[in-house]
This record gives structure tokens, sequence and C-alpha cells, in this order.
């Protein structure tokens, strides 16, 4: 017997079984298999789908002596099937064994699975979604794929074609190289489609913990690298349809870097938490947001997120949670920008845009629902954390007033939109805001204060560069995402001219805090709710 690692000879294909769901472009592509004289074999819809286009197939059943039954529940699970995907050709043994049990060889399969995940992803009832779980599919894929040396495995069109393309150069012959790499891509199939499965059933089940946690995802990309060039990366999509970066289309510019993906997805769910009801922008860098702004247009809010730190924005991210028109295309481009992302653009825009070559634009078609449910998994060694998308919303009813000082009207919609923003700036963070716009961001500190003060600086940056006679912090809102756990973070917001505050609360010092807020004249609301982000 061969050794296995030196099998290298092409492998012949004869015979080939064929049964999809997804049937597009099948006929022609047994049209090109059988003018190369290969047995077509079927199943079901597939066959009676070849037969009405004038081929000959022959019936899986045929093969098996067994009818389809159950529904079609079962149809290929069968030696006279697995036998021939399964049985080692250079093997003696395997040989006399398929002879005496009249097993013929199986050298092309071509099985894409049940649609299980549209299914689930259409909404659809508890027993849809389980008829929609292949079976006898992934066994058959699984088998031909252990037999890689001598089986080529396909699981969808452009494997066919692959497999056609080097028949029609080779008489017929396919290269041991390619089936090893289809079987390789195979099990990264079949273990995506039962991660699937898996994740749906925990669901179901309202099980957060299973004792076996499996995800998968598609490739979208091979990155030119990482985070970093030495880095190498790839994108991946899991098929989930919430608007953002991974479901976006791309209109124009040059392929999104690893660091673009990031940062995009960051912006894009940001603005998505401000929701659709005002023309809102949020501006990023580096996964944190530097200006984030509504506005009476999508024009205005711009001008106001670039205004909180301008700097930052250069080379930048732009998301919005409107349309892109022509007069706002044009004053974005005006700053260098890497991606701008929205639910549409009109011609105006796209036009304007198609002049900066190196900008990405993608359009959604919709926002994300901050309130969705979700996973969000993250590596470390040995292992991975997973835990829900940090869902948590909240109203005006959920906040309590602390303080002897009661926020004004105006003052709690800038609580609320302070605190929606800070919800997404990498922790320790303190985001000060007036009149529905950021005007200094103090992100990802390892103390409170320290935010606290870098907002302060960076709002008398802006001042600066501006030309204005006072920081727009003062008489603004401040937002932590974690509760103050001495007063002094809350006094350094003060003394940026902060005069309500928005917080968890929660601390063993909640009085002293408060009471620091008295004292110097602040209203304050705790929320109830912390949003770490790390």
């Amino acid at each position: 017997m061969t050794d296995a690692a030196t099998r290298g000879a092409p492998v012949r294909i004869r015979r080939a079984l064929l049964s999809v769901s997804d049937k597009t472009g099948l006929v022609d592509q047994a049209r090109k298999l059988a003018a190369m004289g290969v047995e077509l074999v079927s199943t079901g819809g597939t066959s009676k789908l070849l037969k009405e286009a004038g081929l000959a197939v022959r019936d899986v059943a045929e093969l098996t002596g067994f009818p389809e039954m159950m529904d079609g529940r079962v149809k290929t699970l069968h030696p006279a099937v697995h036998g021939g995907l399964l049985y080692l050709r250079d093997n003696p043994s395997h040989v006399k064994d398929a002879e005496t049990h009249g097993i013929g060889a199986i050298d092309l399969i071509y099985v894409n699975l049940y649609p299980f995940e549209a299914t689930v992803a259409a909404g659809a009832d508890f027993g849809t979604c389980i008829e929609n779980i292949d079976i006898g599919g992934p066994a058959m894929l699984r088998a031909a794929a252990k037999n890689g040396s001598f089986v080529a495995v396909c699981t969808d069109g452009g494997d066919v074609d692959a497999v056609i393309a080097q028949m029609e150069a080779s008489q017929g012959s396919v290269p041991v190289a390619l089936c090893r790499k289809l079987a390789a891509k195979t099990y990264a199939r079949t273990a995506a489609y039962d991660a699937a499965i898996s994740s749906w059933y925990a669901r179901q089940l309202g099980d957060t913990a299973p004792d076996w946690a499996a995800m998968g995802g598609q490739l979208q990309e091979a990155l030119r690298y990482g985070e970093n060039p030495h880095q190498k990366a790839a994108f991946y999509v899991t098929g989930e349809k919430r608007p953002g970066v991974a479901t976006a289309r791309q209109l124009q510019g040059k392929a999104l870097s690893y660091n673009n993906i990031n940062d995009t997805d960051a912006a894009y769910e940001l603005i998505g938490e401000l929701g659709a009801d005002t023309p809102a922008v949020a501006i990023i860098k580096h996964a944190n947001p530097c200006g984030v702004a509504q506005g009476k247009t999508i024009i205005d809010a711009y001008r106001a997120a670039l205004a909180c730190d301008s700097t930052s924005a250069f080379g930048g991210i732009v998301a919005l949670n409107r349309p892109l028109d022509g007069a706002t295309a044009d004053e974005i481009s005006q700053v260098f920008t890497e991606v701008v992302i929205a639910p549409g653009a009109d011609a105006d825009a796209e036009a304007i845009f198609a002049k900066k070559k190196n900008l990405r634009l993608l359009i959604t078609e919709g926002l994300p629902d901050p309130a969705a449910a979700g996973q969000f998994v993250k590596t470390v060694a040995g292992g991975f954390l997973m835990q829900d998308r940090d869902f948590g919303r909240i109203t005006r009813a959920d906040l309590k007033v602390v303080t002897r000082r009661t926020p004004t009207e105006e003052q709690f919609d800038d609580l609320l939109f302070a605190w929606r923003v800070a919800k997404h700036v990498k922790s320790n963070t303190i985001v000060y805001a007036r009149d529905g716009a950021t005007v200094g961001i103090g992100a990802g500190q390892m103390s409170r204060i320290d935010s606290a003060r870098i907002a302060a600086r960076k709002a008398e940056d802006a001042a600066e560069l501006a030309g204005w006679v006072v920081p727009k912090t003062k008489g603004c809102v401040a937002a932590s995402d974690a509760f103050f756990p001495f007063p002094d973070g809350l006094l350094q917001a003060a003394s940026a001219g902060a005069t309500a505050v928005i917080q968890p609360g929660g601390s063993i010092r909640d009085d002293e805090v408060i009471a620091a807020a008295d004292d110097a004249g602040l209203a304050m609301v705790f929320t109830g709710m912390r949003h770490f982000r790390h």
C-alpha cells in the first residue's frame, strides 16, 4: 500500500455525483462533464433538472437499491455511495471489497448544503429550520474529503468550475494538489455549517454557555496584512445580515485594510446607536470617535463633528445615518478621509468622490439596530471569550437624578447623547457634549481623571484652532462610561466647564461624589448601567 503522503497521481474523473440545493449554473457544468465522458449520478430535484435538460443521469437509487424515503431524509446514506467515495484506489483489500459488493468509484462529488443559514436569517420557525439541516450532504462531503487523494470534492459552483477547467486542460484528470485543497475547504465548510446549527440551537434553548462553542465564517477577502505589515490577515463574514462593513457595497476606492474594516465597523455601530430620527455623523480614528454630532442637516452634523477634533479627523472614517448628498460629500472631500459609510448616496455625491481614488465609499441600505442581540468574541491565549453584544439602552425614564440640582430639558438631551457616544469609546472614557455634539473626548486611559483632562485639552486645542474665545466645554455636559471612584474625576470635568454629568453610579463612594457635585453646583444623573469597552 502506498503511503498517503506520497500519493500524487492525477485523479481521473469518470463518475460524478451531483446533489445540490442551489442549482445555479449546474446544467452547463453537467453538460461539460458529460461531454468529457463522465457518468452523472444524482438525486431528487437535481436529477429531475438534469434529465429535463436532456442529460443522461443515473438516479442514486439505482446504486443503492433503495428509493428515497422519509420525505428525502434518507437517500444517500448507503455503502454503495460512501464506499464509492471512501475506498482507497491503491489498497488491494479496498479494491477487492468494492468489486465483491459491486461498489463503483465516485471520483467527483458536488454538494452544496441545504440553506440552513439563509433559512434562519429569514426568520423561519423551529420546524422549518430543523428540516433545513442537511444530513446526507455533510456525510458525503466529509467522506469524499477524507479520501482527497482520489476524489474531487466540491461545495460550491466555483469549485466545480475549477475542476472542469483542470479536466479540460488534462484530458479528464485533476491534480491531486487541487483535490487536497478542496478537501481542506470542505472540512472548513462543514465545520462552519455545524457551527451555525449549534449556535442556533443554543439560542433556541436559551443556553448562553453551552458545553461546546463553535464559530465559522466565509472568506470575504484576503487582506494585504493585519494591524501591521508583518501580520497576515483575512476578512471573514458570518452571514449575519446586520448593516455594516461586512454587508456594505463598496462603490469605489481601493480594497479595505484590516484597520479600515475595524474602524469602519466601530464608526457604523456608533452611528446606529444614534438612530435615524436626527441627522448624525461620527468621525472615527483608531476605533475611537474623534467627533460625533447631530444637526438639522447632515452637513451641519458633519461640520459639528469635525469641529470637535479636526486634527485627529485626518485619515479617519466618516459614518452617516442619512444618505450622502453632494454638498456634504464636497465638504468631506476637503479633508483626507479613508472611508465614508452611509445608508445611501446620491449621484452628485458619487461623482464628487469619484475624483478621490483613494477614498472608499460604502453603502449599507440601512442602520444597525443597537438593541438587537448578537455575540462578541475575543481571543485569548488558549481560548476565546464570548459575550453578548452590548445592546444595553438607557432612556430618559431610566435616569435617576441624585443631586439637588435637576438637569434642564436641553441638558437631558445632551446627557443621553453623550452617554450613547461614551458607550462606543474605549474605557476609561469621558465625553463632553453640548447642543447635540461632542466637544471633547478622552479615551482609553488607565485613570478616569486623565480621560477628563485629555478631553478638556482637546476642547482647548479645538478652540484655539477655530479662534473661539473659550472652549465649547464651557456649559457642556459630561458622560462617564463607568462610575467615578473618587470625586476628583468629577471635579476635573467641572473645571473643564461641565454643568451636568451622567454616570452609572454604584461606587462605594457615591455619597462623596454626589456631595462634591452638589458643592460644585452640578446636576448629576445615574443610569445604573455601565459601558466598559476594552
